[in-house]
């Protein structure tokens, strides 16, 4: 009835274990280590972890990106999502468990990226599916390639899939990632004459060193009638995304989760986005299609100026088709408009000469800073070609871009149909609240305040807008102001997020509001139940009050539910002194 049973059950005896009790900044643990588990599928050595959940009840197994090392800490009050420094916080206290939290197979703990890897997951699912023998061959080699790091739920098959990511930029604002990602294939459930399936995409952006700087989840329902799936059985599927981003490099990370069939397949990639001031001239996206769209304002993935390109990730065409080279170039002068010009040089493999050469006059241009050229294909034989883009002034080259195509002998291609998401209009605090949360990641607090102040001012009503802001003034210590924005929130009919009464909690302490401190989590108690956090929280507020009896009650509750706390028994013994 218990997970430690359960799995006792399914792998036997493990061949050590390790117990980890007594220390007032984690919960209970232990560590079970199993080795020669090779026959079921599973690695040669690995762990699992047990964790006393919020210092009560029976140990339960931990998933390292379900739970994070976060939940091992009795006293985390940072970010939910930051990985990173919940890790370095539990490795002050514990090395080995700070290892296991973000990787249950040794050698695969990632501490640079500072995110869990999704083989601890895989190995939770390939543990749990043992019994039933329902592991196929092709999961299980796909088990010990695929290392990732982004949050997800586990699954249970992974497929393969193509991919393409692109940078845009709307002029005089902000940078955009936009990215493309071709599963093989996409399962779905029929009920009567419709068939269904719900796409789940995890994504997480992080720094060079792994510290997270934006992760977003979106969902895409996919519901077709018998005609229409007929129609696309031949078909591959294409999901179209994009996000804001700061200048900067990164690594971006997405996971695309079919809740129909169980199957998953991902994306990885570095992407720099320079930033920097002066020309610029951006990758080119070859498009199998352009269209014209409405003049509404609101944004898709790979949107250009007034019109859609519609690509694949492979860039394979036919040659009774076009290629549309798009691009931008940003930062022109009206003197290099004026004498400047782009050269487009398409070169067949193996071929000193180019086999198609084209120089455009930007003051042709009518779309600048946006660039559409369209290449037919008609006389290309099937091949590789290299598309490489040069900007020329005065007939001397200066900044350069390149990409690679093929064309097939095939007469016709399969062109995928599209699940893509429609954005706002830029006038929409969406943006600010991704930029300004990205600059709190980026510790660049002023301008991070600057956005979501911005971004709250026009929505006042959203409690994550103002609960992002909360977090930048509590790390500016600007306590009175990080309460003031989340009072509206506490005293709603609706009930607020758990983190929004805590932080609401943590602020008035600091700002010496203690009664209204302790009327924030008392709410938190109400609505979600305690827990040595909010109990010891709620105990230092009673003492900061002078209501010295009511804190070391309080306390007193807390080490029931978890009496490994050291540092609060010291706190209550000092306490009864006074």
């Amino acid at each position: 009835k218990t997970d430690r049973g359960r799995i006792y059950l399914i792998l036997g005896p493990p061949n050590d274990i390790q117990h980890i009790d007594g220390k007032s900044e984690i919960y209970n643990c232990e560590i079970w280590f199993y080795q020669g588990k090779v026959e079921l599928g599973l690695p040669t050595g690995f762990n699992l972890l047990f964790f006393q959940e919020k210092g009560t009840g029976e140990m339960r197994l931990y998933s390292p990106t379900n739970d994070g090392p976060q939940a091992l800490l009795t006293g985390y009050w940072g970010d939910q999502a930051d990985y990173m420094r919940a890790y370095n916080q539990l490795r002050e206290v514990d090395p080995t468990l700070a290892n296991v939290s973000l990787s249950l197979i040794p050698g695969e703990e990632n501490q640079n990226l500072g995110r869990p890897s999704l083989s601890s997951d895989l190995l939770l699912r390939q543990i749990e599916l043992t019994p039933k023998r329902m592991v196929e061959d092709k999961y299980a080699r796909k088990f010990f390639e695929y290392k990732d790091i982004v949050e997800v739920d586990y699954t249970a098959n992974y497929i393969d899939s193509d991919y393409l990511v692109k940078i845009s930029k709307i002029p005089g604002g902000y940078y955009f990632i936009n990215y493309v990602l071709e599963p093989k294939k996409l399962s779905v459930n029929q009920y009567d004459n419709r068939f269904m399936a719900n796409l789940k995409v995890n994504g997480t952006l992080t720094t060079v060193d792994g510290r997270l700087v934006y992760q977003y989840e979106k969902t895409y329902p996919v519901q077709m009638t018998e005609t229409q799936m007929k129609e696309r059985a031949s078909q591959p599927v294409a999901i179209y995304d994009v996000f804001p981003c700061v200048p900067g490099d990164y690594k971006l990370s997405v996971l695309l989760k079919n809740e129909a069939s169980k199957e998953f397949t991902s994306l990885e990639q570095t992407i720099r986005i320079p930033g920097k001031p002066g020309v610029e001239m951006s990758s080119p996206i070859l498009a199998y299609k352009v269209s014209p769209v409405e003049a509404s304002g609101r944004l898709k993935a790979f949107m250009l100026g007034k019109f859609q390109l519609y690509l694949q990730a492979g860039r394979v065409f036919t040659n009774k088709e076009e290629v549309s080279v798009a691009l931008q170039v940003h930062g022109l002068t009206d003197e290099l408009k004026s004498k400047g010009s782009l050269k487009f040089q398409i070169m067949k493999e193996q071929e000193q000469q180019p086999f198609r050469e084209k120089v455009v006059s930007l003051a042709e241009i009518e779309t600048l800073p946006d660039v559409i050229q369209t290449f037919p294909l008609t006389d290309f034989p099937p091949a590789h070609y290299f598309l490489n883009v040069f900007l020329l002034v005065n007939g001397q080259e200066q900044i350069s871009t390149k990409e690679e195509f093929e064309v097939s002998y095939l007469e016709t291609l399969p062109r995928p149909w599209v699940l893509s998401r429609v954005l706002p209009t830029l006038d929409n605090p969406y943006y600010s609240y991704i930029i300004g949360t990205q600059l709190y990641h980026l510790g660049r607090l002023v301008e991070a305040r600057t956005m979501l102040e911005k971004a709250l001012a026009v929505s006042p009503g959203t409690e994550e807008l103002a609960m992002a802001l909360a977090r930048v003034y509590v790390s500016q210590k600007e306590y009175e102001l990080a309460a003031s924005i989340l009072d509206r929130f506490l005293n709603q009919e609706k009930t607020a997020n758990y983190e929004t009464y805590f932080t609401a909690g943590q602020a008035l302490l600091e700002a010496g509001k203690y009664e209204q401190a302790i009327n924030a989590l008392d709410k938190a108690v109400k609505h979600y139940g305690t827990d040595i956090n909010l109990l010891n929280l709620i105990g230092e507020c009673y003492l900061k009050a002078g209501r010295k009896e009511e804190a070391m009650a309080v306390w007193q509750k807390s080490l029931e539910l978890n009496p490994e706390q050291p540092e609060l028994k010291k706190k209550l013994e000092a306490a009864k002194k006074k």
